[in-house]
C-alpha cells in the first residue's frame, strides 16, 4: 500500500501554477510504477523511498525537476541530464516529461538498484591546498594563547574560514580590523560564522 505524506500535498499546493500539474503527474507516475513507495521530505523537497532513497522532485520559480538518487548509474547518454539538478533537465510543461513507459522503466531500475544494495556513486572533491597564515595574523595569535588554542582546535574547514577572511582583505586597514575581530572571537571560542550557527 503506498504511503503518502501530507507535507508533499502542502508542497504541491504552495508551488507556482505552472508547477502543480507537473508535480502531481510526477508523483502519480512514481506511485504507479512503485506501489510500495513511501513519501517523505528530504532537503525540504518531496522525496520517494523504496528500500532506500529512489529520487525526488522540486519546483522552482520557472521550472521543476525530478531526479533519481542513483542518477549516474541510470541516465548516462541523455544530453538533458546536466541542464538542471534533476535527471530530465528543466521541466516547464507536461510535454517535457519522458514518456510514461520510459519513466516507469527508470523507476523500476531505481528499485532494482536499491534492492541489490547498490550505493550511489560519490563524486570526489579536489583536496584544497593548505592556506598560509598571514604574518600579521600569526603575530596577533602569538599574543593570545587562548585564541591560538581555539584556532588550532578547530577542524580544517573552520580554520580555513578565518585564514581566507583575513587573506582576502584588500587593504591593510581592513586586514587589521579583521585580525582584531578574529582574535577576539577566537578568544571567546567562536567560529568565523558563529552568528549563523544554530544554538
Amino acid at each position: 500500500m503506498p504511503t503518502k505524506d501530507g507535507r508533499v500535498d502542502a508542497y504541491i499546493e504552495k508551488a507556482a501554477d505552472f508547477a502543480r500539474p507537473l508535480l502531481i503527474e510526477l508523483r502519480r507516475r512514481v506511485h504507479a510504477s512503485c506501489p510500495e513507495v513511501v513519501e517523505t521530505l528530504k532537503w525540504r523537497m518531496p522525496s520517494f523511498e523504496y528500500q532506500g532513497l529512489l529520487g525526488g522532485m522540486a519546483a522552482f520559480k520557472q521550472h521543476c525537476v525530478f531526479g533519481f538518487w542513483k542518477h549516474e548509474l541510470m541516465i548516462r547518454e541523455d544530453p538533458k541530464r546536466n541542464e538542471a539538478m534533476g535527471s530530465f533537465g528543466c521541466l516547464k510543461t507536461l510535454k517535457d516529461l519522458p514518456t510514461k513507459s520510459e519513466f516507469a522503466r527508470l523507476v523500476k531500475r531505481a528499485m532494482e538498484l536499491n534492492e541489490q544494495g547498490v550505493k550511489a556513486p560519490r563524486t570526489k572533491t579536489a583536496k584544497k591546498k593548505p592556506l598560509a597564515m598571514h604574518p600579521q595574523f600569526a603575530a596577533a595569535l602569538a599574543k593570545s594563547a587562548k585564541a591560538r588554542a581555539t584556532l588550532d582546535g578547530f577542524p580544517p574547514s573552520a580554520q580555513r574560514e578565518y585564514l581566507e577572511w583575513i587573506g582576502d582583505a584588500k587593504g591593510d586597514d581592513t586586514r587589521a580590523r579583521r585580525i582584531e575581530q578574529a582574535v577576539a572571537w577566537l578568544a571567546e571560542g567562536r567560529r568565523r560564522h558563529w552568528k549563523y550557527e544554530k544554538c
